[in-house]
């Protein structure tokens, strides 16, 4: 086999086979397939596509070109991916509650992308807290607190590493055939026995239409059970930030609010019906309605806050961080109320401004060796259908200068569109694909 040959192929509109994908993706792994090779191989799916065996084969290529973990547990082991949004921290919430439950869930997840916020950012704001850990400390972290929350090792799907980075600059970031191979090829080499897929749709999410959301969704399930691994998949809206919060430590400390004070809170809700879902596929509970109000009672118990705070122990955080969690986060210097310039409904909010708002002010990466302000963000932000009244602040800006604040503040202003008469306000959940 030679890389020529299957971009010659697909060219022609033809799918490889599954041994020349398996060639093709160890030839990324190990550096037999050019750059050029490599960007020409990504422009012919995006052009002609793979079709959905040839999406499966290229997923398992791309999972099998480095580790796939397994697991010595007494139970089974779950796992959550989202497609990203703003104020998206369900991570945190969903797997001490799942582990609670007996579930074991190791996550491997990723850094801030675009207007995204990234798990690991999020963490890594916690004083102390290290999120790349040798995979024999993984095994060890699991064992002893049945989640981890961490950071790819060089050795989980290099293929996907490669072609990723050749994707950036070759303009098919958006074939959805890449898009489901780079996502699942990760997830899978963790080993898990149930997935459960979080679609993100709307303003602040990467797909704004539910037609797209929805074709994600389904190729991402239906390559998900083809390569052997249960696989629902959950729509929810991103027309709004998730939480009240935007930026990495504010997002933490939201986080302890849900998981202590604030169980209704929308991250709870879409914590508890993608957990749900997870663990009625994990064969753990006989529905996912059963599973969704187990999540929901070890969340209100508080039994969910002191999992994570063993969690967060394990991998470098302070012991007593879930008592007291205020007193470790950073906090920024300055602080700027934005206020409404008019009376009305807030009745749209674009959650992507927001976003790269947060990312201007040095909350994410504009680009790859950029590092990151923990402290910086927005807090008590609106929400869609409340009403506020001129002057009242529609957000806080948490900025390291008073120059990067003003900016923030104008983006959120523009940002956020208020009306004379109240809006629909979209439900949480729109879809739910089972296998």
């Amino acid at each position: 086999m030679d890389a020529r040959s299957i971009i010659a192929k697909l060219r022609r509109k033809d799918i490889p086979s599954a041994e020349e994908l398996h060639w093709f993706a160890q030839g990324l792994a190990d550096g037999g397939v050019s750059d050029a090779q490599a960007g020409a191989f990504a422009m012919a799916v995006c052009m002609g596509g793979l079709g959905a065996q040839g999406r499966a084969d290229l997923t398992i290529a791309m999972r099998d070109s480095g580790d796939v973990l397994n697991w010595d547990v007494e139970g089974p082991v779950i796992d959550k991916h989202s497609t990203g949004g703003v104020g998206d921290s369900v991570s945190l919430v969903l797997a001490p509650a799942l582990a609670e439950l007996g579930a074991y869930v190791p996550m491997i997840s990723g850094r801030g992308l675009g207007h995204t916020g990234g798990t690991l950012d999020k963490l890594e704001s916690i004083p102390g807290v290290t999120t790349q850990i040798s995979q024999d400390r993984l095994v060890q972290v699991l064992n002893e607190t049945g989640a981890a929350i961490v950071g790819a090792t060089g050795q989980i799907a290099p293929a996907d590493k490669r072609l990723y980075a050749i994707r950036d600059v070759t303009a098919t970031v958006e074939s959805l055939d890449l898009i489901t191979a780079s996502i699942l090829s990760k997830k899978l080499a963790a080993s898990p026995d149930a997935l459960v897929l979080d679609v993100k749709v709307g303003s602040g999410a990467f797909m704004k239409t539910l037609d797209d959301a929805h074709n994600l969704a389904q190729a991402l399930t239906e390559t998900a059970n083809a390569a052997g691994c249960r696989t629902s998949a959950v729509i929810t809206d991103m027309n709004q930030p998730l939480a009240s919060a935007l930026g990495n430590a504010l997002e933490v400390d939201e986080v302890m609010k849900v998981l202590t004070q604030a169980p209704d809170a929308p991250l709870a809700v879409i914590s508890a019906e993608l957990g749900g879902v997870l663990l009625a596929d994990a064969g753990m509970f006989a529905s996912s309605e059963e599973g969704r109000d187990k999540i929901a009672k070890v969340i209100r118990d508080g039994r969910a806050a002191e999992r994570f705070g063993r969690m967060m122990a394990a991998v470098g955080a302070p012991i007593h961080f879930v008592d007291d969690w205020s007193r470790y986060l950073p906090e920024a210097s300055v602080i700027l109320e934005v206020p409404a310039l008019a009376a009305g409904y807030v009745t749209t909010i674009d959650g992507e401004a927001l976003g790269l708002a947060v990312v201007e002010l040095g909350g994410g990466r504009q680009v790859e060796s950029d590092v990151i302000d923990p402290a910086v963000g927005l807090s008590d932000l609106v929400r869609l259908g409340d009403r506020v009244e001129k002057g009242v602040p529609l957000a806080v800006v948490h900025a390291a200068r008073e120059d990067a604040a003003r900016r923030a503040a104008d983006a959120v202003q523009k940002a956020i569109t208020l009306g004379t008469g109240k809006p629909v306000v979209p439900s949480l959940v729109h879809e739910r694909i089972t296998p």
